[in-house]
């Protein structure tokens, strides 16, 4: 079952969407509710949902935002709620690659069918990258992370400044405004040549130069979190064993099983 979060801060709303949908039946578990755009992020570090139904207006912090935010360090699909039709929100929403945006009041029916589609494509999204996975055992990000190997000026700079500042808090976002370009336009790029979406490189990146560290047996696991990038030491666990289907902890203990053979 895939997670959904729903953050919105009309309780009406938010009520409704959680209990009016019979969420098992399309695939999913309502894991959480937010009535605003702070505790909504919150909930989506400590939930780590697949979906986030979110509206846009809210109080201590906008939809638009709390997403950009989460999405630094989550891995997640967005559908954007809104009784708000300008095309600036609209565009932002686009940037964020959003899923879907969809007017309030929002039509049960509709947003069931939404949720159907998003269920089919993270399904098949998670298919291609276990495939990847599989195929490249290897984490050959020296190869991946050539500049040599890529045609676009914008993705070769965004890969120059990653492998740079991966230590750093670094988006997308921000590589975007530093090079004169739209979000949307990097993101599309970076994935049509990598192959990877920008937050997977570089999480990928940083598990392979956190794997050095760890060859190195001098640093503890923390000290190895912290310098590749990693601010929190449960989310760097979390991101290592996606990669490498081990904990940090295991990779050093079988490291020094295997030296003992």
């Amino acid at each position: 079952m895939l997670k959904v979060l729903i953050v919105e801060d009309e309780d009406i709303i938010r009520k409704g969407l959680a209990y009016t949908i019979d969420w098992l039946s399309i695939g999913y578990v309502l894991c959480g509710e937010a009535a605003n755009g702070e505790e909504g992020l919150c909930k989506i570090r400590e939930l780590k949902p697949d979906v986030v139904i979110a509206d846009i207006m809210m109080p201590k912090l906008n939809g638009i935002e709390m997403i950009r935010l989460a999405k630094e360090e989550v891995r997640f699909q967005s559908i954007i709620l809104t009784s708000y039709a300008e095309f600036e929100y609209a565009r932002q929403a686009l940037e964020l690659r959003a899923f879907e945006y969809l007017m309030k009041p929002v039509s049960v029916v509709e947003l069931k069918e939404v949720m159907v589609k998003l269920h089919d494509q993270i399904l098949e999204d998670n298919e291609k990258e276990l495939l990847y996975k599989q195929k490249n055992q290897g984490m050959d990000i020296y190869n991946l992370s050539s500049c040599d190997n890529y045609k676009n000026p914008y993705v070769v700079k965004a890969i120059e400044k990653m492998k740079k500042d991966f230590t750093d808090k670094i988006s997308i976002e921000s590589i975007a405004e530093e090079l004169g370009v739209s979000i949307s336009y990097l993101s599309r790029k970076f994935k049509e040549e990598t192959g990877h979406t920008y937050l997977d490189f570089l999480n990928l990146y940083r598990v392979q130069q956190a794997i050095k560290l760890l060859d190195e047996g001098i640093y503890r696991v923390y000290q190895v979190s912290d310098m590749t990038g990693f601010t929190d030491y449960k989310h760097f666990c979390t991101v290592f064993k996606r990669y490498t289907n081990s904990s940090p902890t295991d990779f050093i203990k079988n490291k020094e099983k295997n030296q003992k053979i």
